[in-house]
């Protein structure tokens, strides 16, 4: 599971600052955590693991120090590496309306009691989640296209893992192209136009 990336090397200690992709990052990035890294294979920390030393907030931000990154130098070689770990399939979320990415990726997307696409990827954005959806291609709409579907309650209120769907309630426009303005419509009159 993909829990973060190293965005910027911090100071001149080797520290990096992160982006998050977990809820839970007191308890993700703990002393001792070993991450797998995705990185370019030219990389010298390509096929190599990455080990925590230190989590900690600066200015609101998420910082940490890793096993054998003592100095920025060490710490720009990492810039951009994705940090994974081995994710235990038995773990539950600790709230109710979470869920991990492995679980939303393959479910079907039903709007009205009809499937409209499935979830292929979720993207961790700062603001909110996003649901990747690959819509199925059909007449109206042509063929198979990717939604941003923002993760809110709002606009999807129900998710069933069990059941293999997430129910979506989109605004109009979302999944399918605004209607343009009848142009065969009567003119509106104008005060005092006698016509």
């Amino acid at each position: 599971m993909r829990v973060g990336r190293l965005v910027k090397a911090h100071g001149l200690k080797g520290a990096i600052k992160l982006e998050l992709y977990t809820d839970d990052p007191e308890g993700r990035f703990v002393p001792g955590a070993t991450f797998t890294l995705q990185v370019p294979a030219s990389s010298p920390w390509h096929g190599k693991p990455l080990t925590i030393r230190e989590f900690r907030w600066m200015n609101s931000h998420p910082v940490a120090f890793f096993e054998g990154v003592d100095d920025r130098n060490a710490a720009e070689e990492l810039i951009r590496a994705i940090l994974w770990i081995d994710e235990d399939t038995e773990a539950t979320p600790a709230e109710d309306d979470a869920w991990f990415d492995h679980q939303l990726v393959g479910l079907e997307v039903v709007r009205d009691g009809v499937p409209i696409g499935r979830v292929i990827r979720v993207d961790h954005m700062p603001a909110q989640d996003l649901l990747i959806v690959r819509t199925i291609p059909d007449a109206s709409h042509g063929d198979a296209r990717e939604v941003l579907v923002p993760f809110v309650k709002a606009i999807v209120p129900e998710v069933d893992v069990e059941g293999g769907r997430v129910v979506v309630t989109p605004p109009a426009g979302l999944f399918e192209d605004l209607a343009a303005d009848d142009e065969d419509a009567e003119p509106v009159a104008e005060p005092g136009d006698d016509r």
